[in-house]
């Protein structure tokens, strides 16, 4: 298993330059074995040179143990290793150093110079030394072993620890460039998990809102109604027992329709919690599936709502409830798409609605406006005919009429204004974009 960045930052706790203690401990364990050989190699360099004995094995010492800073300095290491070439001494030191070069951050031209540097120092004294082998008599074999043996020597010393390190800093590098990717991608996912819990979060925010619009317009205007019935026919019921009859009718006809629509938003909320649950333990494809056509499904159900062709329908149940409306349309009359024909509905019924709270016996004038690119609607009441006629029904209100209508409208990118008149009456004006 590989380690993400923060991982392998933290697990670098060696001293200095080393990564790890135990990398520290490595090095120091090939210095020692360097500087052993070199030393060993000085015995015969101070007798080659005609220096004292004690000066050619510090010299090996001192040359050996420059491998202690191969992973800081490795050009160090190397020109070192090539400089007692000519000693005969530090064949370790420099096969640890070129493979360390070549592992390394280092430019391949300098890699490439310094490889061609030891190959040739190693070639030149290999070729020296089995020449004076030939000449002493030590060898037997022909003049044509000289340049096989300088040749094959240096590239023994020289070839597998560059390669090798060539191997293993491209291995690096790329493990690098992965842990880099996979911190890139952690921090990458983080951040979609977070905006993913942002955009749902508001996704039901907006869908409790939606909800709360929905049950305020399909029980509001409809119990709204039932209540001025009712209050009309407590104040018949004993003068006019016909009128009563009627009102108690219509008192029941608009309790069956409020009840018939109230349970078709419970039935549509119903089914996306029956998919949701159908969903659990399901691999996460198809989830994801089943809520979109679950989201679909409920969009589709929830924007088969009123159009502007039931509007006369609308008035005219206002009107059984004693309200004086008056519709004028202007324009050619044609069909829009869905939201904005249930939205344009829902502000008039909502208007009324607050008519019958706040303006009971007030005469209402209802006006809509098919324009080329929009349509326009506006409900304006005159004052009610008696001063307390505006509460007799005792009709509460939420103050979440002229919210919800406002949030509807501009869900659409139309304007919504409301506000009393001159006159004390109040008006209600919406345009809404036909696209």
């Amino acid at each position: 298993m590989t380690m993400t960045g923060e991982e392998h930052s933290r697990a670098l706790t060696g001293p200095w330059w080393w990564p790890r203690r135990r990398s520290a401990v490595f090095d120091g364990a090939l210095a020692v074995a360097s500087a052993a050989e070199c030393g060993a190699e000085g015995l015969g360099f101070a007798r080659d040179a005609g220096i004292p004995v004690w000066a050619g094995v510090l010299f090996g010492v001192a040359a050996g143990a420059v491998l202690l800073v191969r992973r800081r300095w490795p050009v160090v290491v190397v020109l070192v290793a090539i400089a007692v070439t000519p000693a005969q001494m530090g064949f370790l030191l420099g096969i640890v150093g070129l493979y360390t070069l070549a592992a390394a951050e280092v430019p391949r031209r300098i890699i490439g110079v310094l490889a061609g540097m030891s190959l040739a120092g190693t070639a030149a004294v290999t070729f020296v030394r089995v020449r004076q082998d030939l000449a002493r008599g030590d060898l037997t074999l022909g003049d044509w072993f000289v340049p096989f043996a300088a040749v094959a020597t240096a590239l023994g010393l020289t070839a597998p620890p560059v390669l090798l390190g060539l191997y293993v800093g491209a291995r690096r590098r790329l493990m690098e460039s992965l842990r880099e990717r996979a911190d890139s991608l952690e921090r990458e996912l983080q951040l979609l998990a977070e905006r993913a819990e942002e955009r749902a979060e508001w996704a039901r925010n907006e869908e409790r809102r939606r909800i709360a619009r929905e049950m305020h317009d399909v029980v509001a205007h409809r119990v709204s109604l039932m209540v001025v019935h009712a209050a009309a026919l407590q104040a018949v019921a004993r003068k006019d027992p016909e009128k009563a009859v009627r009102n108690a009718a219509l008192v029941g006809d608009m309790g069956r329709q409020a009840l018939t629509e109230l349970r078709e938003m419970l039935g549509v909320l119903r089914a996306g919690e029956d998919v949701v649950r159908r969903s659990a333990g399901v691999p996460l494809a198809a989830v994801g599936e089943a809520a979109a056509a679950a989201a679909s499904r409920v969009a589709e159900e929830v924007v088969e709502g009123p159009c502007l062709s039931e509007l006369e329908e609308l008035l005219g149940q206002s009107a059984a409830a004693g309200m004086v409306v008056d519709l004028s349309v202007e324009g050619e009359v044609r069909s829009y798409a869905a939201e904005v024909e249930q939205t344009a509905y829902r502000v008039v019924q909502e208007a009324l609605t607050n008519v019958h709270k706040h303006a009971a016996g007030a005469k209402t004038h209802v006006r809509l406006a098919h324009r080329v690119s929009e349509i326009a609607m506006q409900v304006e009441n005159e004052p009610p005919p008696e001063p307390g006629s505006a509460s007799a029904a005792g009709l509460p209100s939420g103050g979440n009429g002229l919210v919800g209508m406002r949030e509807r409208v501009l869900a659409l990118g139309g304007v919504f204004v409301s506000g009393p008149t001159d006159a004390g009456g109040f008006r209600v004006s919406a345009v809404i974009p036909a696209v």
